[in-house]
């Protein structure tokens, strides 16, 4: 989520505007929902949790700290609202469904992002969705969201050290299946 000045919709909201809220969530949903389609079940999902998201964040606005980074706040609330959608039972949704309905949906791409996208969805994306969902929330963040660790371990409620060991042993994971994967293609692949 690209950070932009929320903060005078954010007092706008705590005073009880619901104007602004409307306002807040016009700004904040496209990048919320990414998050979401990423980290949920699948995509008929998504909407669902994303209400949940959004009650959630009307329900805690207050505790916000304007200090902190908004979009990071807000990703530990997605976070925390994927997990409780999770633990209520939903069945999971392979990443790679999700990735092609985003490539059928945007036919403005160029070769180069063709390519890219073929590749993630064949090699990239399929080892991603193989790790546990501890290891695969500090992959999306990171390389998804382009979170910092620091980041990640204030969104998730962890040490800086538990995120760095869950990244290492997450890319550890990565490049055993994708160098298992182009094994199977006759090359080597790395993840950096």
């Amino acid at each position: 989520m690209k950070e932009i000045n929320l903060n005078p919709i954010i007092a706008r909201v705590m005073d009880g505007d619901n104007d602004a809220f409307q306002e807040l969530y016009c700004v904040t949903k496209d990048d919320a929902y990414r998050l979401i389609v990423y980290l949920a079940s699948n995509k008929q999902d998504a909407s669902d949790i994303m209400s949940e998201v959004y009650l959630e964040l009307y329900r805690v606005i207050r505790r916000y700290d304007h200090n902190q980074s908004f979009s990071s706040w807000l990703n530990g609330i997605i976070i925390r609202q994927v997990r409780n959608w999770k633990r209520k039972g939903w069945r999971r949704l392979r990443l790679q469904d999700r990735v092609k309905q985003y490539c059928m949906e945007d036919a403005h791409y160029d070769l180069d992002n063709h390519l890219y996208n073929l590749y993630a969805k064949e090699i990239v994306l399929p080892a991603v969705e193989q790790l546990s969902h501890k290891l695969k929330e500090v992959i999306v963040l990171r390389y998804a969201r382009d979170c910092s660790i620091e980041e990640i371990a204030m969104i998730l409620n962890i040490p800086v050290g538990t995120v760095k060991s869950r990244h290492h042993l997450a890319l550890k994971q990565l490049r055993s299946h994708m160098d298992k994967q182009a094994g199977k293609k006759g090359a080597t692949t790395y993840v950096h």
